[in-house]
């Protein structure tokens, strides 16, 4: 892990085990490109997530879960740019974006592909690549109602390569990972679909109402 990893990582704990108001976070409605963000799935209220498990099945790649634990450092994600397209820090992800999501402490991006999930054979999900970089298995395009993707808004992700949605089955792992949820990719959208960002750090917009805040977080 480089040492900007590493600080990044540390910065996110420490905020995670202390207080920090909201501030002024009405004056930033929308998430950005470079905001690190924890996902919440609406309809079965868990955090999507990751870590250095692999799966016993399937691709045998880094295994996405979703877990109910609000406060897990594992569950922080960078929202990036398609591969060689910017995504310029601080700019609203419009919706129909095609992004990635980096998992922060392993730089792995959130990846599907034609593997069947392990437990409700569906679509696999699962974290690929090496420090941020991958494959189109890495695209994601993001799906909302307004013009914009909203901070409090409903959001789903549709896989570019599949064109299948990203979404929690409702079935849950045993051992080495147990309690955890399965995220899977499934053919048609339903309320399991549903996500939107939880807590995080979002990097302030390109033009924001208030030049002098460089950022604005929520209790991470």
């Amino acid at each position: 892990m480089n040492l900007k990893r590493f600080f990044s990582i540390y910065i996110l704990t420490f905020l995670e085990i202390s207080i920090i108001p909201v501030a002024f976070s009405e004056l930033y409605s929308y998430v950005t490109c470079g905001s690190i963000i924890k996902l919440l799935n609406n309809n079965a209220k868990v955090r999507l997530h990751s870590h250095e498990v692999k799966y016993g099945s399937g691709s045998g790649q880094q295994s996405v879960t979703a877990i109910e634990d609000a406060d897990d450092v594992n569950s922080h994600w960078v929202v990036k740019g398609k591969a060689g397209k910017l995504c310029k820090r601080g700019e609203p992800v419009a919706c129909g974006t095609t992004i990635r999501l980096e998992h922060l402490k392993t730089t792995k991006n959130l990846h599907s592909h034609h593997f069947t999930s392990p437990l409700s054979n569906n679509q696999e999900v699962s974290a690929f690549g090496e420090n941020g970089e991958g494959d189109t298995g890495d695209h994601w395009v993001i799906t909302c109602s307004s013009d914009y993707w909203e901070r409090n808004g409903l959001i789903r992700f549709k896989h570019a390569d599949t064109d299948m949605w990203m979404a929690v089955s409702g079935n849950t792992y045993g051992r080495p990972i147990s309690g955890q949820k399965e995220v899977c990719a499934v053919p048609y959208s339903d309320s399991n679909c549903y996500w939107k960002a939880g807590e995080g750090v979002f990097i302030k917009p390109t033009d924001p109402p208030n030049p002098a805040l460089p950022h604005v977080h929520s209790e991470l």
